[in-house]
C-alpha cells in the first residue's frame, strides 16, 4: 500500500457504542460499582451492599493504603478466616473488640430506658444449661468467693413475672467457664437454670466472678497488642431471661469494683448494668442461706417489654438467640 501523501490526515476509528454503564474511574468510583448493583432482586441486600462500597470507597479514598499496606490487610483477613474452627470464630472476635457487635446489639435492643438494657451474648453459653432449683449452689467444685445472688423479674409496669425463666453462667475464680476446662472444672459448673417463684424472684448460690481475657493468641491478639490494647473483660454474670408474652434480654451483670469496667476489651459494660458485691458478716444470714460466712451478695433485678412493645426511637425486631456457638468475645 503506497505511503499516504503528506498532505492526507488519518482519522481514529470512532469508539464503539457502549451499552452499559460508565467506565471505572477514581473520582467515580463507587458510583460505578454501585451502579452494577441496581439489579439486585433483593432489596435489603441491594441496599446494604450499595452503601457498603460507598463507605469502603471512601475508606480507601481518605487511607490511600499503598499495595504493600494493602496486602497485609488481605494476609490479616485471611488468618482471621483460618483461625475460625467449630468452637472460635475469629471474625466474630474481630467484631467485638472493634465495638461492632455492641453497636449492633445496641441498634437492634434499643429500651428507652424502659427495660433492662442488653449487652453482647458472649462465647461461652450453653443452650443445656442444667435445671436447677431455686436456692441452689452452682459452684460445683467449691472454690471462690461464695456470693448470693438474687433478683425479681418484672413487666414494664413493675408487674412480677412468676415462671421466668433465668439462665446464668459465669467464670471461676481463676477467670474461667467450665467449657475452657473440660476435666479440671465439673461440667456445668457455674451455670444454671431456674424458673421464678410466684412473686417473680429468683436466688441461687455461686461465687464472685472474676476479669479474664478473651481470647489473644491469633490475628485480633496480635491487632489489640499494636494498638496497645489489653484483652480483658471485667468481672460478670451472665443473664439471658425471657418469659411468655414478653421480649427475652440477654445481657451481663457487671461487679463494680472489677479492673477494666471502663476498658472492657469488647466495649459490652453500661452503667446501669454495674452493681455492688457487699460482703455479709452475720452467721446467722450466712446459715439461712446455705454459705460460710462472711460471703457477698448480689442482687439484679431485671425488666422485661410486653412483646408486642416497640421502645422509643426503636425499630421492630426478631427475638434475640439463644445461643451462638464459639464465639469469642
Amino acid at each position: 500500500m503506497p505511503d499516504a501523501p503528506s498532505d492526507t490526515v488519518l482519522s481514529a476509528s470512532p469508539a464503539p457504542v457502549r451499552a452499559g454503564g460508565e467506565l471505572f474511574t477514581e473520582e467515580r468510583s463507587a458510583d460505578v460499582v454501585a451502579a452494577s448493583l441496581a439489579g439486585t432482586p433483593d432489596p435489603r441486600l441491594r441496599q446494604v451492599l450499595t452503601s457498603l462500597v460507598h463507605h469502603l470507597h471512601a475508606f480507601v479514598k481518605d487511607v490511600e493504603p499503598t499495595e504493600a499496606e494493602w496486602g497485609v490487610a488481605i494476609d490479616f483477613l485471611t488468618r482471621t478466616g483460618q483461625m475460625c474452627s467449630d468452637v472460635r470464630q475469629e471474625f466474630i472476635l474481630l467484631s467485638d473488640v472493634l465495638g461492632v457487635s455492641m453497636l449492633v446489639e445496641t441498634i437492634n435492643h434499643r429500651t428507652g430506658g424502659t427495660s433492662t438494657e442488653s449487652t453482647v451474648l458472649g462465647p461461652f453459653h450453653m443452650v443445656e444449661s442444667p435445671e436447677r432449683e431455686l436456692g441452689d449452689d452452682i459452684n460445683l467444685d467449691g472454690k471462690g468467693t461464695p456470693c448470693l445472688v438474687s433478683g425479681h423479674v418484672t413487666g414494664p409496669e413493675g408487674e412480677p413475672l412468676a415462671g421466668a425463666v433465668v439462665d446464668v453462667w459465669q467464670t471461676n475464680e481463676d477467670g474461667f467457664y467450665d467449657v475452657q476446662q473440660p476435666g479440671i472444672q465439673p461440667q456445668g459448673n457455674l451455670r444454671g437454670l431456674f424458673t421464678t417463684d410466684g412473686e417473680g424472684r429468683f436466688w441461687f448460690r455461686s461465687v464472685v466472678p472474676r476479669y479474664y481475657p478473651i481470647p489473644d493468641d491469633g490475628p485480633v491478639g496480635q491487632l489489640l497488642a499494636a494498638t496497645g490494647r489489653h484483652p480483658n473483660r471485667p468481672a460478670h454474670l451472665h443473664f439471658i431471661v425471657a418469659a411468655p408474652g414478653y421480649r427475652p434480654v440477654t445481657t451481663h451483670v457487671f461487679v463494680a469494683d472489677s479492673p477494666y469496667l471502663d476498658s472492657d476489651a469488647v466495649f459490652g459494660v453500661k452503667d446501669s448494668l454495674v452493681r455492688d458485691v457487699p460482703e455479709v458478716d452475720d452467721p446467722a444470714r450466712a446459715a439461712e442461706a446455705g454459705l460460710p460466712n462472711p460471703f457477698r451478695t448480689l442482687t439484679f433485678d431485671l425488666s422485661l417489654l410486653r412483646e408486642e412493645q416497640t421502645p422509643p426511637t426503636a425499630r421492630p425486631v426478631d427475638v434475640q438467640p439463644t445461643v451462638v456457638k464459639g464465639v469469642p468475645s
